[in-house]
């Protein structure tokens, strides 16, 4: 086993930030190659609103196609009650996502653009969507802006941890803290951390690299005992292409970077190094330019040790 486990989000929170619609059968090739490089989560699809995230309306067509890896958990992300009950519908007919995300907010600005609606509602909907999974799925809880709002500027460590609690309750063990428009600093990162001692919960660190600091804050994730990571190949993504928030580079932190740097330091990613770059190379292709990995242009780092 590997001594962390990254979570592929190219296919979803990496094409959400897309205007231009990337084919079902370019988004299956994609998904299926994450599963073959060794990444034990992926995340697929949405069950968005093809009005407001028009890029996820193939999300049953896509997931019925997939030629699915055992093992790996396909994640969907929903909204709503109605998201989740076309989930149950898909993975009832046999061919379903096997992990959902649900999604708060640590402040009510961000609440408000994000969602439309105000914590407390979104909180309320959460209920639902647990209740309406009925035990079928994975969950894992997001919380976004964990690190700092920004309509909001800082954001109180306990609200974190607080909702943190929240879906702990609701039987969510899987609980990703999201640093929404790149915040955090490794300090801060440690400090979030150590909040969170609650022996049933599966940290999550989901970041975003708006400041360059996103492998920093990696890198002080691990050390505060985080073993889950979000990443995206080319560090695309960050927000639906019809909702703007935070100026700049919004994206995700890179994953060919990501797996360089852990591997560099003796982590073993599970990760097969002899397909990575090729991987992401077919990401470039697929949205028809050049993205922002390092590693794709340099090459991976050859002092790396070898792996046990």
């Amino acid at each position: 086993m590997s001594d962390v486990v990254l979570c592929e989000c190219f296919a979803r929170d990496g094409l959400q930030h897309e205007a231009r619609f990337v084919p079902t059968a370019a988004k299956r090739a994609l998904v299926e190659r994450f599963a073959a490089l060794g990444f034990r989560r992926v995340e697929a699809t949405s069950y968005s609103n093809p009005k407001v995230v028009p890029q996820f309306s193939d999300a049953t067509e896509l997931l019925k196609s997939i030629e699915r890896k055992p093992g790996i958990f396909y994640k969907a992300t929903c909204a709503n009650v109605r998201a989740v009950e076309r989930a149950r519908a898909d993975l009832e007919a046999g061919y379903g996502a096997n992990e959902i995300s649900l999604l708060v907010s640590a402040t009510e600005s961000h609440t408000q653009k994000n969602l439309n609606r105000t914590r407390a509602e979104q909180w309320r909907n959460i209920a639902d969507m647990v209740a309406a999974a009925g035990g079928r799925f994975r969950l894992v809880g997001t919380v976004s802006v964990a690190f700092g709002c920004p309509f909001e500027g800082a954001v109180d460590p306990g609200v974190v941890a607080s909702d943190v609690g929240r879906f702990l309750d609701l039987g969510v063990g899987h609980v990703a803290l999201g640093d929404t428009t790149g915040m955090a600093t490794p300090r801060s990162v440690r400090r979030m951390f150590s909040l969170l001692g609650n022996g049933k919960l599966v940290p999550i660190a989901h970041f975003h690299d708006t400041r360059g600091t996103g492998l920093a804050n990696y890198v002080a994730a691990c050390e505060a005992g985080v073993r889950h990571f979000d990443s995206s190949f080319g560090g695309v993504g960050g927000h639906p292409d019809k909702v703007k928030y935070g100026g700049g580079h919004t994206g995700n932190v890179c994953t060919e970077d990501l797996v360089n740097l852990f591997e560099s330091m003796g982590i073993d990613t599970g990760i097969d190094l002899a397909g990575l770059l090729a991987a992401a190379e077919a990401c470039e292709q697929a949205l028809g330019r050049e993205l922002h990995g390092r590693v794709t242009r340099s090459g991976l780092n050859p002092l790396r040790p070898p792996r046990a």
